[in-house]
């Protein structure tokens, strides 16, 4: 309704400014009235009607159909009873109804409230009712007539449309709130259970016997699992913050809880914890400061790279982590010198149902508002480079 309220505003203040013109026209036409006490009670009743029904008009699930047929009513009774209370000869010169354009607010409640099929129903009552005050079809009342059939269904077609829209954003959005959700259980189940079946896969190859039978079994869940997540990724907005991912060799209890999402985190003590023997990892000597979460989340997408490292590369790679600190945003670089792949591996490796970089990397940085670039020559190693905008106003 949100997109309605403004138009019924308008009519409910159309109306009362209608109805204010309406009787400083017949303070100065009362005279001339056949009947001007009776003129003056039509309006007393109009007056009331009007006060009466301005706030039902400001809100539409006030302003049922009774209402506006009782408004339409209203109207039409002012209209006819100036044939009976005004002087015939200026009924016949065609001269102002006692209503006069107040009428029209009734045409266009009933467009606001059913789309231009009613307002033209309403119209046509109006206007017939017009033409039983005249006593007959003239030029006058043609023109009016069709301007208000105009005027009420040219807005009733236009809320039909608000209203269409509406409906589509709506299902937009309910789609996207669903695709968001789709795309962070898809990085979470890639970030914990992919990488755990995988593990079982190889270290159950390596033991043999009843331990590479489990072993077969967990790689046809993690391929059935894999194309599970991959039939419908699609770009999303925030997910929770979380830990960095561990190694192989490290144990649970070695990661900390994740931090207060509200609290700034010094990236460069979470992406610190990735160093060892074989990564290295380079920051500047003073704080690093972002948002909790999202420097949980640059840690997990960096955690998320060397993982890919270990993968691709094989455990005696070696890996440097640079982490910059620009004044509008920070960037972080991930490069190993392993064999490298080419160019389009990245768009099979998608298709495949294997998202390490569509998800856990660049859906993260995605999701923070910065952007992820991962480059590959065969034979020289991989690089991947984050860079996150720091918020308005921080330093």
């Amino acid at each position: 309704m949100s997109v309605e309220l403004p138009l019924w505003r308008a009519i409910a203040l159309f109306r009362l400014l209608t109805l204010a013109y309406a009787l400083v026209r017949y303070l100065a036409a009362y005279q001339h009235y056949a009947h001007p006490a009776a003129g003056w009670l039509y309006m007393g009743l109009l007056t009331v009607w009007t006060l009466a029904t301005a706030r039902s008009f400001l809100a539409p699930e006030r302003c049922g159909w009774p209402l506006l047929s009782a408004d339409v009513a209203v109207a039409v009774t002012g209209i006819v009873l100036t044939r009976v209370l005004d002087d015939p000869q200026r009924v016949l010169a065609g001269e102002a109804t006692l209503p006069t354009i107040w009428a029209a607010g009734a045409v266009l409640g009933f467009a606001a409230k059913g789309g231009w099929r009613t307002a033209a129903l309403a119209g046509g009552v109006v206007g017939a009712s017009n033409i039983v005050e005249r006593g007959g079809v003239s030029v006058g009342n043609v023109h009016n007539i069709v301007l208000l059939l105009v005027a009420g269904c040219a807005i009733g077609y236009v809320v039909e449309l608000a209203r269409a829209s509406e409906s589509a954003l709506a299902r937009a959005l309910q789609l996207e709130a669903a695709t968001r959700e789709r795309e962070r259980l898809a990085r979470d189940i890639h970030d914990g259970v992919l990488q755990v079946l995988a593990m079982v896969q190889r270290r159950g190859a390596e033991v043999g016997g009843e331990a590479a039978v489990i072993g077969r079994m967990a790689g046809e869940q993690e391929a059935a699992l894999r194309a599970l997540v991959s039939s419908g990724p699609a770009p999303g907005g925030p997910a929770p913050a979380r830990r960095p991912i561990p190694r192989p060799d490290e144990q649970p209890d070695e990661q900390p809880e994740p931090a207060d999402p509200a609290a700034p985190q010094d990236l460069r003590a979470l992406v610190g914890r990735y160093a060892d023997t074989r990564v290295t990892v380079s920051a500047p000597g003073t704080p690093v400061l972002l948002p909790g979460r999202a420097a949980a989340e640059v840690a997990a997408a960096v955690g998320a790279a060397l993982d890919n490292v270990r993968q691709h590369a094989g455990e005696a790679a070696r890996a440097w982590v640079l982490v910059e600190d620009e004044p509008a945003e920070v960037i972080v670089s991930i490069r190993d010198d392993g064999p490298g792949f080419p160019p389009e591996r990245l768009g099979d490796a998608e298709r495949e149902g294997r998202l390490g970089v569509a998800l856990s990397i660049r859906g993260r940085l995605r999701d923070l508002g910065g952007s992820a670039d991962v480059s590959s020559v065969p034979g020289q190693g991989a690089e991947v480079e984050l860079r996150i905008p720091r918020p308005r106003g921080a330093g």
